[in-house]
């Protein structure tokens, strides 16, 4: 796998955090640039950490799973990639920001930074079927998670309109094609 294949998993995986962080971005008006960093603190931990349990989880059961290990990295690709389509298709209040919680505690920061990086951890164990440096991964999942955070979190003022239903189809999109990507590769070796 490579750099540049590296950088669109943390891109896909950062499409999350970006739409939690363009929405507080819309209705946060005091302390913003605290809560932009709070946020993009809460996400890019999550983003990195989760996909480290998720590949050392996977490290564990390997020897079991060897022999298929490049169907079960497309299948993963492909089910993640379905789900964030779906996801961004049936959400009609996506863009509606309203019902958040306005208060960055340490609860609701936990709380989403957990919520936006499960992808991540399923994520992790798929990295490991595909051999890649968990570490480098990890931290540009992370770097890149919080520049996205605290971008979104400063485009909600310009872009109130923005539909963050068409970036959420693009990174489902990106991970579908990783994933034949993977699969081609194997088949082709």
């Amino acid at each position: 796998m490579l750099l540049f294949d590296i950088i669109l998993i943390a891109l896909a995986l950062a499409v999350d955090a970006f739409v939690v962080s363009f929405s507080y971005g819309l209705i946060i008006k005091k302390k913003r640039n605290l809560s932009a960093l709070k946020l993009a603190l809460s996400t890019s931990g999550g983003q990195f950490i989760m996909p480290l349990i998720g590949w050392y989880g996977t490290k564990a059961i390997y020897k079991y799973v060897a022999t298929f290990d490049h169907w079960i990295a497309f299948f993963v690709f492909l089910f993640l990639g379905i789900k964030v389509i779906a996801d961004a298709l049936e959400n009609k209040n996506s863009d509606n920001p309203k019902k958040l919680d306005k208060n960055l505690s340490f609860k609701i920061l936990l709380i989403i930074g957990i919520a936006t990086s499960i992808d991540a951890f399923v994520m992790g164990g798929t990295l490991f079927f595909v051999k890649i440096n968990i570490l480098l991964a990890t931290s540009l999942i992370g770097i890149i998670t919080f520049i996205s955070s605290i971008a979104a979190f400063r485009l909600a003022r310009a872009f109130r309109k923005l539909p963050t239903k068409y970036m959420e189809i693009s990174a489902g999109l990106i991970l579908i094609a990783l994933g034949i990507k993977v699969l081609c590769e194997h088949l082709s070796a």
